[in-house]
């Protein structure tokens, strides 16, 4: 056997991981060979210790191959893996909100003077103007609540948006709430159709300047058509993965019967660390549904890099309708912990539109002082707001 055993394929290495110049980021690389002849690395003899061997190297480019090599009277063997050089990487957040159509519904229907009139995006604007917010509005064609589409508000707030493009930025979700995960097995076309749709609308009313790629969809899971799309579309960073997986919160039915989320949410909080858990349902169930290797690694290192499909997937800290507002400090401090102990900086924070409107059957009436302590227990902790649909994870230090 060879393997390097400290560092995973698709790991993404910052200064926090070796030492960084303008020139490159050099890392200890370790490993095990079972092959009684030299290792290299990159072709650079490593120092051995028994069956252990160890070696720096530098990595120059913002995507490289790392090579371990050994040869032995039995032949030569190898094992190469990705990695990511996050280049002057900094302790950063992004902020995305899911579900929006209701903002919609009231702008189409209400049509006040100035767009940030509106409770909603006015409510954003001062979290932004205080803590210095980035945040994507993920958004449904469709109204499955009031039967209102984007078709219907009008484009008269267009520069405005505009001007405020550079903290609000808005994305493809889906075509509607309903029904659930309903790209799992969508095709190409249905698929392009409705982001098409999506994306042609917000240019209408918000400006090209204010659409950002889509970092998640609607539930997150989606077919291989699907990703096809979202790879053409420039898509390269999304939550998770896009396999089907196991879920927290209320089932279908629990949601249709009008269930109080909140009340949910409370009784799924772990007094051991603070964090939402799933029903208990096994290791097998685990082992069926989910990659366990995968996530426990993103977990706590809260993103890789998949060279084989190009895509960075990233995991969330918070949900913040799903997160009473007392325990979303303590559960970001925890998650930020876990990550300065891997050297990791990067953060996501995440929510739901319908949960800030009082006429939604499951509105939370702090719904948005959760997403305001989020964004400045963040900031608080040194973590500047970032798109992570931009760059590595919003640091954009090599496309300049």
């Amino acid at each position: 056997m060879l393997q390097i055993t400290n560092i995973r394929q698709g790991a993404i290495l910052n200064h926090n991981h070796g030492k960084e110049d303008e020139t490159g980021l050099t890392v200890l690389f370790e490993g095990i060979s079972d092959f009684p002849g030299p290792v290299t690395l990159n072709g650079v003899p490593a120092r051995r210790d028994g069956r252990r061997f160890m070696g720096e190297v530098t990595l120059t480019q913002k995507i490289n191959t790392v090579t371990a090599e050994s040869v032995s009277a039995y032949g030569n063997f190898s094992q190469s893996i990705v990695v990511v050089w996050d280049k002057k990487s900094f302790k950063r957040f992004n902020c995305y909100i899911d579900d929006h159509s209701f903002f919609w519904t009231d702008l189409a229907k209400e049509r006040p003077k100035h767009a940030f009139d509106h409770f909603y995006l006015k409510g954003l604007k001062e979290i932004h103007n205080r803590t210095g917010l980035k945040v994507t509005l993920n958004c449904f064609y469709h109204n499955d609540h009031f039967d209102c589409d984007m078709t219907q508000v009008p484009d008269i707030w267009k520069q405005e948006f505009i001007d405020n493009s550079d903290w609000l930025k808005m994305s493809f979700h889906s075509l509607g709430e309903f029904p659930d995960r309903l790209y799992i097995e969508a095709s190409e076309e249905e698929f392009r159709r409705d982001y098409d749709m999506v994306y042609e609308q917000i240019v209408r009313i918000a400006g090209v300047e204010t659409f950002i790629e889509p970092v998640v969809i609607h539930w997150g899971i989606i077919s291989p058509a699907c990703v096809k799309v979202l790879k053409e579309k420039g898509v390269r960073t999304y939550a998770s993965a896009f396999r089907p997986r196991l879920m927290g919160g209320p089932s279908a039915l629990e949601r249709a019967a009008g269930c109080k989320e909140n009340n949910i949410a409370r009784s799924q909080i772990s007094d051991k660390n603070n964090a939402l858990v799933p029903t208990d349902l096994g290791f097998g169930f685990e082992e069926h549904f989910t990659s366990m290797e995968e996530n426990s690694y993103i977990d706590l290192h809260r993103a890789f890099y998949n060279p084989h499909l190009d895509m960075t997937f990233f995991r969330g800290c918070c949900c913040c309708n799903l997160v009473p507002l007392d325990v979303i400090p303590r559960r970001l401090q925890n998650f930020m912990n876990n990550a300065a102990a891997v050297g990791s900086e990067v953060f996501n924070v995440g929510s739901h539109e319908q949960y800030t409107f009082p006429y939604y059957h499951n509105y939370i009436p702090d719904h948005m002082e959760r997403i305001s302590k989020a964004a400045e227990v963040m900031v608080n902790n040194g973590c500047e707001p970032v798109f992570f649909a931009r760059g590595i994870l919003g640091n954009e230090a090599w496309d300049k």
